[in-house]
């Protein structure tokens, strides 16, 4: 059985660090915490759980404190994890029996899903992969200021482990400004610096901004299929925040360009046709959607394009034709996922009085 290195960067985590050891220690031979500057009683806490404590002189680069981490690590492997992630106990049990089954000497590094986001009722609503175990002795390095990445080759296995992600706060405007600083220092952005840079500047409403260097980025032929498909839906949705539905639907069309269909674009095309009342047009595509394979992929994944949301369009659209049992099977398909959704459970109500009529 391998050994493995916790390593984290933190800061001013006094709320939450405790949630996120107790979930992982019994899982790890070391745990090294790299303390970024906390003011609070951050690093009193985690003496209680490792004497492995190490300062960091903040430069804002996430990739030079994460190197850092990795540098302090002395096992197998290394597991690397923020302050506002847990590792649920359905999971700590697939982690300990990675580590007990895996064969270690053959793989350089392992995936696990990171469950970005949950709805009120604790689902998945928006998921990625990442390499989250990497063998010790690769020297993997971490790249990128902000939106970093570990850039990572070899043999990769990809486990069925999964990260939960619960923030306590988020601060919008912290990449952004590392992003902006690197732009007025000259630095020279990668094409994956350029399609992070656009998200940040969609997320704060600057489209037009936005739209150029998603452009810029697409024009560019760099970086992967996913990061190409998300950057036309999300420059589909700065078109769409400036009314111009031509624009927004030719960025949805052109992401068709980079692989096959993705659940979202399907169900993004099935509304383009649902609002011009092309119905059968629409039921196609949103069915599209749910026929669509889930790719294992680095991407993110919305969980909600290939779940219940193209059965709740079904739904609908099948009302529209007053085909009431159609649309009464998608609707009972989608409260198998949103079983608390009071839209779901209206229409519910609306369609078996049709029924019974």
């Amino acid at each position: 059985m391998f050994t493995i290195s916790l390593c984290m960067i933190v800061k001013n985590e006094e709320c939450i660090i405790e949630r996120c050891l107790d979930s992982v220690q019994h899982l790890v031979d070391e745990i090294n915490i790299i303390d970024t500057g906390s003011t609070d009683r951050t690093k009193d806490i985690v003496r209680s759980y490792t004497s492995r404590i190490f300062d960091f002189t903040w430069c804002d680069d996430f990739a030079k404190a994460r190197n850092f981490s990795f540098q302090q690590a002395t096992k197998d492997f290394i597991l690397w994890l923020d302050a506002d992630d847990v590792i649920t106990t359905e999971h700590q049990r697939k982690f300990l029996q990675l580590k007990q089954s895996l064969y270690h000497p053959n793989v350089d590094a392992v995936s696990m899903d990171y469950y970005v986001t949950l709805d009120a009722d604790g689902c998945v609503e928006s998921s990625e992969k990442r390499f989250r175990l990497v063998k010790r002795d690769r020297n993997f390095q971490w790249q990128g200021a902000v939106r970093e990445y570990l850039d990572v080759i070899g043999q990769l296995y990809h486990s069925d482990i999964a990260v939960t992600h619960l923030p306590r706060k988020i601060d919008i405007h912290r990449n952004i400004n590392i992003y902006e600083r690197l732009k007025k220092d000259g630095h020279p952005f990668s094409a994956r610096e350029t399609f992070h840079y656009a998200n940040e500047l969609k997320l704060h409403q600057r489209f037009l901004e936005a739209i150029n260097h998603y452009t810029s980025f697409l024009d560019s032929t760099k970086g992967t299929a996913d990061e190409h498909i998300e950057a036309c839906l999300n420059l589909a949705d700065c078109y769409q925040q400036l009314n111009d539905a031509k624009q927004a639907t030719q960025a949805i069309l052109q992401s068709l360009l980079y692989d096959r269909p993705r659940p979202e674009t399907c169900c993004r095309i099935g509304h383009f046709f649902m609002e011009q009342m092309k119905n059968k047009e629409a039921i196609y595509w949103y069915s599209q959607a749910l026929q669509q394979p889930i790719e294992q992929t680095m991407g993110t994944l919305k969980h909600a394009y290939s779940t219940w949301h193209p059965h709740f369009q079904l739904s609908l659209l099948y009302n529209r034709l007053r085909l009431f049992e159609n649309a009464h099977q998608h609707n009972e398909e989608a409260r198998k996922y949103k079983p608390k959704d009071q839209r779901i459970l209206d229409n519910r109500t609306y369609l078996l009085t049709q029924l019974k009529k």
